[in-house]
């Protein structure tokens, strides 16, 4: 009764009565490149389902990974550090000096990142069990408000600011969007004005 069911591409393949170790070694593998950065993990409780999608055709959308090992001093911070960033600007440099096949193998750049667990390919399904915070800067927030700190009066006199979130209800976020803009897809980004009414023909 306390088993949870595992699923591998629809198909039922067992059961494990661990499933919060299974989901975090699984995890953990993928965020190392031991399996391919293109795996889902869903893990449901509700219905005591982890699932595991490896088919082809899933869209999935890059997402920075928030760091939430308690044992680790950059908890409930951005995977990405300084480190990350000189690796890539070393690239800049290669970009001049390199042609384009050895800058793939020799540069850090996206493929990098995706390596060394600092962003996460994510698909629909596997987007249903995560908190994404919106910027890396209501991520500190949210950090500063759990610690019990209040926040500053936000400044009045710019009218190009952008607009806080009033309420920060998660306590744990799990992943961050790389820009607020790519919540939406390629077609739906393009469209002028898209906060606005169409106007009457």
């Amino acid at each position: 009764p306390n088993a949870t069911k595992v699923f591998v591409n629809g198909v039922w393949v067992g059961i494990h009565r661990d499933p919060t170790h299974l989901v975090n070694t699984m995890q953990s593998l993928r965020r190392r490149n031991m399996i391919s950065h293109e795996v889902s993990l869903i893990r449901d409780i509700r219905d005591r389902e982890f699932k595991i999608f490896t088919d082809a055709g899933r869209v999935c959308r890059p997402l920075f990974v928030v760091d939430n090992d308690p044992k680790s001093e950059n908890a409930g911070s951005l995977v990405l550090n300084k480190e990350h960033i000189r690796l890539l600007e070393l690239d800049k440099d290669l970009q001049r000096e390199l042609p384009p096949e050895q800058l793939r193998e020799q540069g850090f750049g996206w493929d990098g990142l995706v390596r060394s667990g600092v962003v996460e390919y994510v698909d629909a399904e596997e987007e249903e069990t995560i908190m994404i915070v919106m910027t890396p800067e209501d991520l500190e927030i949210s950090k500063h408000l759990q610690a019990g700190y209040s926040l500053p009066e936000d400044d009045k006199n710019d009218p190009n600011k952008r607009v806080r979130t009033v309420t920060q209800r998660a306590h744990t976020w799990t992943h961050c969007e790389i820009h607020p803009s790519m919540i939406l897809g390629v077609c739906a980004s393009i469209i002028p004005f898209p906060d606005h009414n169409q106007s009457p023909r």
